[in-house]
Protein backbone atom coordinates (compact mmCIF):
# COMPACT_ATOMS: atom_id res chain seq x y z
CA UNK A 1 0.00 0.00 0.00
CA UNK A 2 1.24 3.36 -0.96
CA UNK A 3 0.00 6.44 0.96
CA UNK A 4 -0.85 9.41 -1.20
CA UNK A 5 0.79 12.69 -0.23
CA UNK A 6 -1.59 15.61 0.12
CA UNK A 7 -0.78 19.31 0.28
CA UNK A 8 -2.29 21.10 3.27
CA UNK A 9 -1.76 24.88 3.28
CA UNK A 10 -0.58 26.33 6.56
CA UNK A 11 -1.64 29.87 5.72
CA UNK A 12 -4.97 30.93 4.29
CA UNK A 13 -5.08 33.61 1.61
CA UNK A 14 -7.67 35.48 3.64
CA UNK A 15 -8.79 35.01 7.21
CA UNK A 16 -11.93 32.94 7.43
CA UNK A 17 -15.01 33.84 9.37
CA UNK A 18 -17.01 31.26 11.30
CA UNK A 19 -20.23 32.08 9.41
CA UNK A 20 -18.56 31.73 6.00
CA UNK A 21 -18.80 35.41 5.06
CA UNK A 22 -15.63 37.36 4.44
CA UNK A 23 -15.34 41.08 3.85
CA UNK A 24 -11.92 42.56 3.38
CA UNK A 25 -10.81 44.65 6.36
CA UNK A 26 -9.96 47.32 3.80
CA UNK A 27 -13.67 48.15 3.50
CA UNK A 28 -14.24 49.26 7.13
CA UNK A 29 -10.77 50.81 7.19
CA UNK A 30 -11.61 52.99 4.18
CA UNK A 31 -14.95 53.86 5.80
CA UNK A 32 -13.16 54.92 8.99
CA UNK A 33 -10.73 57.06 6.99
CA UNK A 34 -13.59 58.69 5.07
CA UNK A 35 -15.45 59.46 8.31
CA UNK A 36 -12.26 60.89 9.82
CA UNK A 37 -11.73 63.17 6.82
CA UNK A 38 -15.38 64.25 6.91
CA UNK A 39 -15.11 65.09 10.61
CA UNK A 40 -11.84 66.98 10.08
CA UNK A 41 -13.21 69.08 7.21
CA UNK A 42 -16.50 69.69 9.03
CA UNK A 43 -15.09 70.46 12.45
CA UNK A 44 -11.65 71.87 11.78
CA UNK A 45 -11.74 72.80 8.10
CA UNK A 46 -14.67 75.20 8.24
CA UNK A 47 -17.27 73.19 6.35
CA UNK A 48 -19.59 72.88 9.34
CA UNK A 49 -19.29 76.49 10.38
CA UNK A 50 -19.95 77.66 6.82
CA UNK A 51 -22.96 75.36 6.52
CA UNK A 52 -24.58 76.40 9.80
CA UNK A 53 -23.37 79.97 10.30
CA UNK A 54 -22.99 81.34 6.80
CA UNK A 55 -20.01 82.82 4.99
CA UNK A 56 -18.75 86.29 4.13
CA UNK A 57 -21.02 89.13 5.21
CA UNK A 58 -23.73 86.65 6.22
CA UNK A 59 -21.52 84.94 8.83
CA UNK A 60 -23.01 85.02 12.32
CA UNK A 61 -20.24 85.45 14.92
CA UNK A 62 -22.28 84.06 17.84
CA UNK A 63 -23.15 81.01 15.76
CA UNK A 64 -19.46 80.55 14.97
CA UNK A 65 -18.60 80.65 18.66
CA UNK A 66 -21.36 78.18 19.48
CA UNK A 67 -20.24 75.87 16.67
CA UNK A 68 -16.69 76.02 18.05
CA UNK A 69 -18.14 74.72 21.33
CA UNK A 70 -19.70 71.82 19.41
CA UNK A 71 -16.33 71.09 17.80
CA UNK A 72 -14.70 71.10 21.25
CA UNK A 73 -17.35 68.68 22.53
CA UNK A 74 -16.88 66.43 19.52
CA UNK A 75 -13.08 66.41 19.62
CA UNK A 76 -12.63 63.82 22.43
CA UNK A 77 -15.11 61.50 20.71
CA UNK A 78 -13.24 61.87 17.42
CA UNK A 79 -9.95 61.19 19.21
CA UNK A 80 -11.46 58.04 20.73
CA UNK A 81 -12.61 56.85 17.29
CA UNK A 82 -9.17 57.48 15.83
CA UNK A 83 -7.54 55.65 18.74
CA UNK A 84 -9.79 52.62 18.32
CA UNK A 85 -9.07 52.46 14.60
CA UNK A 86 -5.33 52.75 15.07
CA UNK A 87 -5.35 50.22 17.92
CA UNK A 88 -7.24 47.74 15.75
CA UNK A 89 -4.38 47.69 13.25
CA UNK A 90 -1.40 48.11 15.57
CA UNK A 91 -2.31 45.53 18.21
CA UNK A 92 -1.22 42.10 16.95
CA UNK A 93 -3.72 40.21 19.13
CA UNK A 94 -6.52 42.13 17.40
CA UNK A 95 -5.07 42.32 13.91
CA UNK A 96 -4.54 38.55 13.68
CA UNK A 97 -8.06 37.66 14.84
CA UNK A 98 -10.63 38.59 12.18
CA UNK A 99 -13.59 38.78 14.55
CA UNK A 100 -11.79 41.18 16.88
CA UNK A 101 -10.56 43.31 13.98
CA UNK A 102 -14.08 43.49 12.53
CA UNK A 103 -15.55 44.41 15.91
CA UNK A 104 -13.03 47.17 16.61
CA UNK A 105 -13.25 48.68 13.12
CA UNK A 106 -17.07 48.65 13.33
CA UNK A 107 -16.89 50.25 16.77
CA UNK A 108 -14.54 52.94 15.48
CA UNK A 109 -16.93 53.72 12.63
CA UNK A 110 -19.86 53.98 15.07
CA UNK A 111 -17.87 56.33 17.31
CA UNK A 112 -16.99 58.48 14.25
CA UNK A 113 -20.72 58.73 13.51
CA UNK A 114 -21.34 59.85 17.09
CA UNK A 115 -18.65 62.53 16.69
CA UNK A 116 -20.32 63.69 13.45
CA UNK A 117 -23.68 63.67 15.20
CA UNK A 118 -22.34 65.94 17.94
CA UNK A 119 -21.16 68.38 15.26
CA UNK A 120 -24.53 68.26 13.49
CA UNK A 121 -26.64 68.73 16.62
CA UNK A 122 -24.32 71.44 17.91
CA UNK A 123 -24.38 73.23 14.57
CA UNK A 124 -28.14 72.96 14.33
CA UNK A 125 -28.52 74.45 17.81
CA UNK A 126 -25.99 77.19 17.03
CA UNK A 127 -27.78 78.16 13.84
CA UNK A 128 -29.32 81.66 14.03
Amino acid sequence: MHAEARYVPLVQAGPGRPNGWWISPAVPTIANCALAVLWAFSGLGGWGEAAFCGTGTGHDLQCGADFATAVSASLPVAALAAGIGVAAWTTPSVRHRPQRLDALLATAAAVWMIAEGILFVGGYQAKP
